[in-house]
């Protein structure tokens, strides 16, 4: 097992070494790329660089080396955060995101002067006296509530950023490379969590048998990395969607005006049926009604009670059924049907149907074609 998980984290090691070199050396990766991705990487680098060189030993047999390891642990939860925050933003790096760096910065300079310079003879005198197994205690104690933190507002961001879309577009857009990436380390954070817990609890055998999962997590997150970099590597670059930022206070519809706007409103989804652009955004709806959009979003709010992407795919839904009625039920298969109302997504589909209909529509498509 030992060997096994050697190897990985060896690979681990080597995998992250490489993409640090084809993000550096390439001026194309350099202008295109996510920084805070870059950075990411090296971070989990430099986790991964004490481990590896104290059990290669290439160094000799000095346990300070897997200190080393210690400088990228306030590092890694800030980054998270702002590559996710910038990706979802398409905010790039700003002076002022240096300030979620200092803890990091200040962690490497108590672990460089507390466990690094002091003589072999001071370490071993703290030791017996249990000062440093208190301090580890309470530096890891630290590095999870920080690493927590950020992994908490990573995905606060995240969400967020979805329920956004919901109000802005009629279609999926995908976003599930940062699902998973934030889950990935979560799952990480959980072992972390787990191995402390032996520790506090004075299960010393238990502890560090698991610590190895510990250097096994962080290859997971490389290789992580990795595998989205090849099937999917536009998640690294800072190209997504930039959601309007308005507020209802720009609007100033009385009562009567939305009254008004919600029957004009859905006479012209009956006449006009924009729900049939399966790229349908609420900006582009709005000025087909003629209002601003912040004015549309306060009468989707109050007025009808549903977002632009549950108001829209509920329009196409109906369509579907009425499609669903007529020759081309025999023409189409029911996901066909449902790219004639609007759909351009296979599972927004599913969904949106068995939300409104309460039932899944290819039961509803063979109940009708009979």
């Amino acid at each position: 097992m030992e060997v096994f998980i050697n190897q990985l984290v060896y690979f681990g090691f080597f995998l992250s070494l490489f993409l640090l070199v084809v993000y550096l050396c390439s001026a194309k990766n350099r202008k295109n790329s996510n920084g805070y991705m870059v950075f990411l990487i090296f971070v989990l680098f430099l986790g991964l660089l004490g481990r590896v060189l104290y059990t290669t030993k290439v160094f000799g047999e000095n346990f300070r080396l897997i200190t080393i390891s210690e400088f990228a642990i306030l590092l890694f939860g800030s980054t998270v955060y702002l590559f996710t925050k910038s990706s979802l933003t398409n905010q790039r790096f700003m002076t002022k995101d240096l300030v979620h760096y200092v803890p990091g910065i200040a962690y490497i300079l108590f672990v460089t002067f507390y466990f690094i310079v002091p003589t072999n003879e001071v370490i071993v005198a703290r030791i017996q006296q249990g000062e440093l197994y208190a301090v580890v205690n309470v530096l890891v104690a630290i590095g999870l509530t920080v690493n927590g933190t950020y992994w908490g507002l990573s995905l606060k961001q995240f969400l967020s950023y979805r329920e956004k879309l919901k109000n802005e577009l009629s279609y999926a857009v995908k976003t599930q490379f940062f699902l998973n990436f934030l889950m990935a380390i979560g799952v990480c954070l959980l072992v972390w969590i787990a191995v402390y817990g032996m520790s506090l609890f004075g299960l010393e055998t238990f502890e560090r048998d698991a610590r190895k999962f510990i250097w096994l997590a962080i290859a997971f997150i490389i290789l992580f990395i990795a595998y989205y970099g090849m099937i999917a590597p536009e998640v690294f670059k800072i190209e997504l969607l930039h959601l309007p930022q308005r507020k209802y206070s720009q609007s100033k519809l009385d009562s009567e005006d939305l009254n008004a706007l919600k029957v004009k409103l859905e006479q012209m989804m009956v006449a006009k049926k924009p729900y049939l652009n399966s790229k349908l955004m609420k900006a582009e709806l709005a000025q087909m009604l003629g209002v601003s959009n912040p004015d549309l979003a306060r009468l989707l709010n109050e007025r009808i009670g549903m977002n632009f992407f549950d108001f829209v795919n509920y329009y196409r839904i109906k369509e579907f059924i009425a499609l669903a009625e007529t020759h081309k039920a025999k023409e189409l298969t029911f996901f066909g049907l449902a790219q004639e109302a609007g759909f351009n997504s296979k599972t927004t589909f599913n969904k949106s149907f068995k939300n409104l209909m309460g039932t899944a529509p290819s039961e509803y498509f063979l109940k009708t074609i009979k």
